[in-house]
């Protein structure tokens, strides 16, 4: 290894906007300001923020949008392994009824919206990828779960994991980013946060630049055992 250490973590972040019973939506706050956050704060050696990018709250008819963020993040990265598998997508989006944050082990092929979506889609019981298979079919994040919430939870933060990502857009956006990350050599890790009201915007600002630094780490280890 030269003295240049390893290449950089490339960590690519979204949030959403509003969406029906939610008219501020804080992930588009926290996504929004996060890359003046992080560097006022001074970004960790071998760390690169990304793009930081606002989805639409919308399932089928916002895809074609989710997928050119995804492929413009790695475009010139995917013909390289070795640096797609450096490359981590995470989302941000809101449990309005939460009392702390979800780190989400996987996504269910099964869209069930209960409202319409912010481009007038409901669908119940279709299968978010129909190659697929049925809906109980699920994706799992290749990210250690448990032991990034075990870190961030010696850190003094409300944290859990979670299994559940609901059926509604995050699953759906957490659902397509797992299998476009299994495909291109990337990572993807999705995390429910609550409302402001609930945690307020400098804790969930700082859990979110926490949350680079448990990941930038995380890849940081498995590199050096791998080598």
């Amino acid at each position: 290894m030269g003295s240049d250490g390893p290449p950089a973590v490339t960590i690519h972040v979204t949030g959403f906007k509003k969406f029906h019973g939610v008219s501020e939506n804080p992930t588009e706050t926290i996504v929004s300001n996060l890359k003046e956050y992080v560097m006022k704060k001074g970004l960790p050696k071998g760390l690169i923020l990304g793009s930081c990018s606002i989805l639409e709250t919308a399932g089928q008819g916002a895809l074609s949008a989710l997928y050119q963020t995804l492929q413009s993040a790695i475009s010139g990265v995917d013909s390289e392994s070795s640096n797609s598998g450096r490359t981590i997508w995470v989302h941000f989006g809101v449990n309005s009824g939460a009392t702390r944050f979800a780190i989400e082990q996987q996504a269910v092929n099964e869209a069930t919206f209960r409202c319409p979506d912010e481009l007038g889609w409901k669908p119940q019981k279709a299968p978010i990828i129909p190659a697929d298979g049925g809906i109980s079919h699920t994706r799992q994040t290749s990210l250690p779960v448990k032991e990034i919430t075990k870190a961030l939870a010696k850190m003094d933060y409300e944290v859990m994991t979670s299994d559940d990502a609901g059926r509604f857009v995050c699953n759906y956006v957490y659902y397509h980013s797992l299998q476009f990350a299994e495909q291109k050599g990337t990572k993807s890790l999705f995390v429910h946060v609550p409302l402001f009201l609930t945690i307020d915007k400098e804790t969930q600002m700082r859990f979110a630049a926490s949350l680079l630094e448990i990941l930038l780490q995380d890849l940081k280890e498995n590199q050096e055992l791998t080598n």
